[in-house]
């Protein structure tokens, strides 16, 4: 079993806790991320053996993380958050040395987005998480699993499910067969969508190009949007893979109002940079008798299914 250590909310130095809430960020290293303002922990705090909360502030305006109103953070912000709780507990709770890269296999979100409204404030949401399945290679932890509850004013406004893996950096080169970031070229970006089609505000932030047909787009890798690649990398992030889901409902006709809520994706392997990636949906009343509140999206490489995730919606 492991045995975390005590950690502090201050992880940059023993300063007193604001009145109203932290007051900085944990360092951006450990949630794998270059930009200070796409860091949304602030602290971390034992609570026993693989039990933990961890505490986060939301920005009031963001690229992706927010309505084009800005009138309500977007269900993928909680997806972001429990991603970045989970790398901040690896290298601070399990010994995960930086530089380790990390594998998303599962992630699953539910959220009310009745409660994701934007106040005259940041949102200092809490998450209260327990690890669980822990792996071990060699006598060290290789992966886990973390289920957590997202808390606003005491409030749950969310769950999160994510199972995660780790390897050294010489392993990854390894499996990798040479190609990183600097060996391998992203295709070009082709022409995407209306923005207005997939709820955006900017075309630069539309991840999704047609085909001509309604039920499956070519995915647009711009290697230079400054959230999903926030830093170098050698393949399809799953961020962006769970924003082509959501935007593969908003863009399916027959979508209307309906606000995507919920997220449980796979991640089967990497998607490339250098290769076509093209992303499907099927109602689920069309894939096994469902009611058709949940859409399923598969993204596709070749003759591989790189993702799968079924997104529920909800009225609104």
């Amino acid at each position: 079993m492991s045995h975390p250590r005590h950690l502090s909310t201050a992880p940059l130095a023993a300063t007193p806790e604001a009145p109203h809430g932290l007051t900085a960020t944990v360092p951006r290293q450990l949630v794998h991320r270059a930009s200070l303002a796409e860091t949304f922990l602030t602290g971390v705090t034992s609570i026993d053996t693989d039990r933990f909360t961890v505490f986060a502030e939301w920005p009031r305006a963001h690229q992706l993380h927010v309505s084009p109103d800005r009138s309500a953070y977007e269900p993928l912000l909680v997806a972001e958050t429990a991603r970045q709780a989970g790398a901040l507990l690896a290298h601070t709770a399990y010994d995960v040395p930086l530089g380790h890269q990390f594998v998303l296999r599962e992630l699953r979100i539910a959220t009310r987005p009745e409660r994701l409204a934007l106040g005259p404030a940041p949102a200092a949401p809490v998450l209260r998480i327990t690890v669980t399945d822990v792996e071990h290679r060699g006598g060290r932890p290789a992966g886990f699993r973390y289920d957590t509850d997202v808390l606003l004013d005491d409030e749950r406004v969310a769950t999160a499910q994510v199972a995660v893996a780790w390897t050294s950096a010489a392993v990854y080169r390894r499996l990798r067969g040479g190609r990183n970031a600097t060996t391998v070229s992203a295709l070009p970006v082709p022409r995407g969508l209306a923005p207005a089609v997939v709820d955006r505000a900017l075309p630069g932030d539309v991840v999704l190009a047609p085909t001509g047909r309604t039920d499956r787009w070519q995915l647009r890798v711009d290697t230079a949007h400054a959230v999903f690649f926030d830093h170098p990398l050698d393949h399809v992030p799953g961020m962006l893979l769970l924003e082509a889901a959501r935007q593969a409902v908003r863009a399916r006709p027959g979508s209307g109002r309906r606000t995507p809520a919920s997220f449980r994706a796979v991640f089967h392997r990497y998607a490339e940079l250098d290769l076509p990636a093209w992303i499907e949906t099927a109602g689920k009343e069309e894939a096994n008798g469902g009611d058709g509140s949940d859409v399923q999206v598969l993204g596709r490489q070749g003759k591989s299914t790189v993702f799968e995730c079924e997104v529920g919606t909800v009225d609104g």
